[in-house]
């Protein structure tokens, strides 16, 4: 996030190997087939019917999966193994092939040196109803189901459909991967799946190295909801590449995460590593809308990152709204950039942060920091910053070298923090704040503006042209009248109602004045007013 992230071999590599197809030769009829095996059953039945059902995975193996075709597991049972569909099965988008339980519950699938489910180099396939455990994040380099896809000829792989899954105990819980520019799967949706006690992500796609000069996105049309990652820790060993996230978009063009959760992951990440983990986030994509989902608790051992929410690296045309974060180690959102990487047309709107970076204060609960960086729009957010005790903090971090962001209508509540720390003298080309609510609720109000430090919102203003508007002054320090009290806690996702002002603050009419996309309702589906009140919520 603070640097370049890249997943090279190390997490790519392990995941290749889940998809290596070692299963044996396939055999078996041509025609539509359901097959079921039992804990029960013998390897020797026929395998098509439940009172003839086949005993092992080994055994449902050399079954050739055909478009159309069902693999069932009994409910309740647990199977040792893997299940492998390989290149030349299934591939039809219209008749896939169904992998799932029968019968009460769900089946187990207990991996030992490979993937829970690995799909290899075909689609038209459907994953539902099940457990996958695999050997323990100590030992596992596989993923619960692994999605991956190394040819070069093949262009996009489409449709699979992963649900009502828990997978744990695996390197990633839900791996979707590309080793080609340009190749991968299209029309993925992950749905209901509880991904928990994976090491390195709970869900994660990815590709190739991105050239921003050449953009080829691995895979396109991935839609996650009701996916919800926790206590994927991190690898202790890991110091060149992110362990220990949530949900990860990379490679990406055209994805949707909704009404989805990330908490309390990233507690093993080492303490050396050149990058840390964050809840939900994307990189080296275009066309992500996160939404309608909550990222608390998340942890990093270094001193950078454990955000909730971000946009990282080469992200475009992406929106981050109706989101949540609460009590993560770093910010509660953020965009990044590096050199030569572009960060272009981007959007953080109505979503709250409540008492982030409680280890990390000093990089805000909104981060901003990375070069060319162009169109990024941060308006109608509620941003409530209590003390930490890890030290000095801010509300609104901006690093060096940002342009073309524009920061409007949001309620911003300090602790005595300052509301914004500006590593540079940054000039309202770079960035411009416009009808904002910064409210004191203890100490002093201040800004920190490169060298300078500004004691009250008049002086700042004057003495950099923010908060300005057809040269008459915006901006407000206003008291929001939170119900809760100056600084609600926020310790549930349920608690964010806390944060609903009870003395509303008219902002600028964004869309009126600046042509910005206005939304019909506020973080809690209230309608918006028009001017909307700043903040994510209205009254």
């Amino acid at each position: 996030m603070w640097r370049a992230r890249t997943l090279t071999s190390a997490t790519a590599v392990a995941l290749v190997l889940v998809a290596g197809c070692t299963a044996m030769p396939h055999y078996g009829p041509p025609s539509t087939r359901t097959y079921y095996v039992s804990a029960g059953g013998d390897d020797s039945a026929q395998g098509t019917s439940k009172d003839d059902a086949w005993r092992s995975l080994a055994r449902a193996g050399r079954a050739q999966l055909r478009p159309g075709d069902r693999l069932l597991l009994a409910g309740g049972d647990r199977f040792t193994g893997t299940i492998t569909v390989g290149g030349d099965e299934a591939g039809s988008a219209e008749q896939p092939v169904i992998l799932g339980s029968y019968g009460s519950g769900r089946a187990t699938i207990v991996a030992t040196d490979s993937a829970g489910i690995s799909v290899h180099n075909t689609a038209g396939v459907e994953i539902r109803d099940l457990v996958l455990r695999g050997r323990g994040t100590a030992r596992s380099h596989q993923a619960g189901v692994n999605l991956y896809h190394d040819t070069s000829d093949g262009g996009r792989l489409r449709h699979v459909t992963v649900s009502d899954i828990d997978a744990s105990g695996f390197q990633v819980g839900i791996g979707v991967g590309s080793t080609h520019a340009g190749t991968g799967f299209a029309d993925v949706t992950v749905r209901r799946a509880e991904l928990h006690g994976n090491q390195d992500a709970g869900l994660l796609t990815y590709g190739p190295d991105f050239v921003p000069a050449r953009p080829a996105y691995a895979h396109e049309n991935i839609d996650i909801r009701d996916v919800h990652a926790y206590d994927n820790a991190g690898d202790p060993d890991a110091v060149y590449r992110p362990t220990g996230s949530g949900i990860v978009l990379g490679g990406v063009r055209d994805a949707t995460v909704r009404d989805s959760s990330a908490h309390d992951n990233g507690s093993r990440a080492p303490a050396n590593a050149y990058y840390g983990p964050a809840g939900i986030w994307a990189w080296d994509s275009r066309g992500v809308l996160i939404e309608h989902s909550s990222a608390y608790r998340n942890h990093t051992g270094t001193r950078t990152d454990g955000a909730g929410f971000g946009l990282d690296t080469s992200v475009f045309d992406s929106t981050l709204q109706y989101n949540l974060s609460f009590e993560n180690d770093g910010g509660g959102y953020y965009v990044f950039s590096r050199w030569q990487h572009p960060h272009r047309d981007n959007v953080i709107r109505y979503n709250i942060s409540s008492n982030d970076g409680r280890k990390l204060p000093h990089n805000g609960a909104l981060t901003v920091n990375g070069s060319h960086i162009g169109n990024l729009q941060i308006y109608q957010n509620t941003v409530v910053m209590a003390r930490a005790s890890a030290g000095p903090g801010t509300v609104v971090r901006l690093r060096p070298h940002n342009s073309g962001v524009t920061i409007r209508n949001n309620l911003f509540v300090s602790d005595g923090y300052p509301f914004v720390v500006a590593d540079a003298d940054l000039s309202t080309n770079q960035v411009l704040f416009q009808g904002n609510q910064f409210h004191a609720a203890t100490g002093q109000w201040t800004a920190r503006w490169d060298d300078r430090l500004y004691m009250a919102l008049a002086t700042w203003r004057n003495a950099t042209g923010q908060e300005r508007l057809d040269n008459r002054p915006t901006g407000t320090t206003a008291s929001p009248c939170f119900d809760a009290g100056p600084l609600p806690v926020v310790a549930t996702p349920s608690d964010a109602r806390r944060l609903v002002p009870d003395c509303p603050h008219a902002g600028l009419d964004l869309r009126a004045r600046f042509g910005t996309a206005q939304v019909a309702d506020d973080y809690f589906g209230r309608p918006v007013t028009t001017p909307p009140n700043t903040g994510a919520a209205q009254p």
